[in-house]
């Protein structure tokens, strides 16, 4: 997670080009599974995901279950000894996957239940000492430069109601149109990044912002579901 709230500077408002209907509809997904969240997150979660267990605190969002479409790219992507940061880390997941490849992972957010999900998840899955945790707003705490940057971020750009909802919500995609425009400058010479991003946000957006940044992206792996009759796909994009 990461807070669009902080930074050196603040990016340009998000404009939405979705018609109302394709708004109203994103905005009934999001408060049916921030209720569902809710009611599920009162006490801590495990997750058995990937060959990892998990446990996943109240205020941490938990696994979704689209998720194996970006944790089956990442595991297919990671190479032994790549350097790597999983930007908004949350439980941990993402970074544990990496270092389970043999990758050394710099894992920030800014949720603080999320840090010690994310430390203790690691000691769990015996990759803790390929996982360094680190409090970051977006780049405010990296310096590095990396060959692979891992980004799930969350897909609605509402304002959070509570901490649990900041880790499902981006007000106004602040948090990622800052990534993406400040990441190339932390990739190593011919890194990457993967990207998790579906339907159910603007993904319109997310594409203008790789495009506008320079960014080219192809999808890796992707599945779909229909809720309330419509189609909703979920992506993982290899950008470079």
């Amino acid at each position: 997670m990461t807070d669009p709230a902080q930074g050196s500077s603040s990016p340009p408002p998000y404009r939405s080009n979705l018609s109302q209907k394709e708004l109203d509809q994103i905005r009934s997904w999001h408060e049916r599974a921030y209720n569902q969240a809710r009611a599920e997150g009162i006490t801590a979660q495990t997750f058995e995901y990937l060959g990892l267990s998990l446990v996943v605190p109240p205020e941490v969002m938990p696994i979704a279950g689209v998720a194996h479409v970006f944790g089956n790219a990442i595991l297919a992507e990671v190479n032994p000894g790549d350097r790597v940061l999983d930007m908004g880390t949350g439980s941990g997941v993402n970074a544990i996957l990496a270092a389970g490849r043999g990758a050394c992972v710099v894992a920030v957010d800014i949720n603080p239940h999320a840090l010690n999900a994310a430390r203790d998840n690691a000691g769990r899955n015996n990759v803790a000492e390929l996982v360094e945790v680190r409090h970051s707003d977006v780049f405010s705490a990296v310096e590095e430069q990396f060959d692979l940057i891992l980004f799930d971020p969350p897909y609605r750009w509402f304002a959070p109601r509570d901490l649990l909802e900041a880790a499902m919500t981006d007000e106004g995609y602040g948090a990622m149109t800052r990534f993406f425009r400040e990441a190339r400058r932390h990739l190593v010479p011919g890194g990457r990044m993967l990207i998790s991003f579906g339907t159910s946000g603007d993904i319109d957006y997310l594409k203008r912002l790789m495009s506008k940044e320079g960014f080219e992206a192809r999808v890796v792996a992707s599945t779909e579901l229909v809720r309330e009759d419509h189609k909703v796909e979920y992506f993982a994009f290899l950008v470079r």
